[in-house]
């Protein structure tokens, strides 16, 4: 992700914290300045949210190592001021699986929140309830009580909290998945409505959520139906055949004459019959931003990129150029460039099955 430095690997896994992470922290030793006027006060916040944040990455780390379990790798983890993401590179088609990976996060609070109990519990410094909230009481016990809210929190049964997987898990070892997801994401999106309503009268964050919820659940049915509709079609059905190509030794210039002269944005890098990046017209742009036409693809190319297999299937491709956002994949066969799969072309591919299929009707 952009505009994110790395933390280091953890268990193999990359960690990035996104700069709008430092705002958050300035913005809360700014509020406890503020308040009171105290350098003590304004780091302890800092080092409060810090803290929770540490939870946060903890509880990435537990549906990380889940999908790992089985097989699924998770590609990086980013701190973002709303939160943790971790990209696993799929999700378990087993409902089971599907349902461990995602009760794994939750579970790591739950951890923590009853080892911080049991310390506060035997070394007496437990007060009430009633006497903490964010910014006051005990330093452990606000850690414990915001650790609970995450679990309760993440466990709300709407996409994109673990509580919407969890409940496509359970319907999905009784419904087809594609049906499953449909109904969390119909109760999601409910949620969402409630949420919103009450946010009017009581809390505008509330709306806040609401639209999150909204739209994750939204995202999460729509990308489930397209792979449904993609499953058991094969890469070689649907590829672009008819493309262009550049070796890491022409000029942007000669990229520009390619983009101008058709429709192509993307452009696999061939050295000596081997694809060995691709120039994305986004990296294409800034690179003639800062440096004009002359400089040379194999500066500007993107070497890390996937590589579809021509009778692998258009589910498992799509899922792939998901997983790296990326909107472009060279398509092989026998090692050898034999078309391009992009994201567009598969829209293109599902829009024309849809009035093949409508005119059939």
């Amino acid at each position: 992700m952009k505009w994110s430095i790395r933390l280091g690997t953890y268990f193999g896994i990359p960690v990035y914290m996104h700069l709008t992470f430092l705002l958050l922290l300035a913005w809360v030793a700014m509020a406890h300045w503020t308040q009171s006027r105290s350098i003590d006060a304004a780091l302890t916040g800092v080092l409060f949210i810090v803290v929770i944040f540490g939870c946060v990455v903890l509880h990435e780390f537990g549906h990380a190592l889940a999908a790992r379990r089985y097989g699924i790798s998770t590609r990086d983890i980013t701190l973002l001021p709303i939160g943790g993401v971790a990209r696993l590179e799929r999700m378990p088609e087993d409902p089971r699986q599907e349902l461990w990976v995602a009760l794994a996060g939750p579970l790591v609070n739950v951890v923590i929140a009853g080892a911080l109990a049991a310390w506060l519990t035997v070394s007496h410094l437990m007060v009430p309830a009633g006497h903490i909230s964010l910014t006051g009481g005990p330093f452990l016990q606000r850690i414990m009580a915001v650790n609970v809210f995450l679990v309760l929190f993440n466990l709300l049964p709407a996409f994109p909290m673990d509580g919407g997987r969890v409940l496509r898990a359970l319907l999905a070892t009784r419904l087809e998945y594609t049906r499953a997801t449909h109904i969390a994401a119909v109760v999601g999106q409910t949620m969402a409505l409630i949420f919103g309503f009450v946010g009017l009268f009581v809390n505008p964050m509330l709306i806040f959520i609401a639209f999150f919820v909204w739209i994750g659940a939204a995202q999460e049915s729509s990308m489930v139906q397209m792979q449904s509709s993609l499953s058991g079609i094969p890469v070689s059905r649907a590829m672009v055949t008819d493309f262009r190509t550049l070796t890491p030794r022409d000029t942007l210039g000669d990229a520009i004459d390619l983009t101008l002269a058709g429709t192509q944005k993307d452009f696999p890098v061939v050295d000596e019959g081997r694809v060995v990046g691709v120039l994305t017209h986004r990296d294409m742009l800034a690179a003639l931003a800062r440096g004009g036409k002359e400089a040379e693809v194999g500066g500007v190319m993107q070497t890390d990129f996937e590589v579809v297999g021509a009778y692998e299937m258009l589910e498992t491709a799509f899922r792939r150029l998901s997983a790296c956002k990326c909107n472009t994949a060279p398509v092989a066969l026998q090692g050898k460039l034999v078309g391009l799969v992009t994201m567009d072309n598969i829209g293109e591919f599902l829009a024309i099955r849809g009035a093949l299929g409508r005119t059939r009707q």
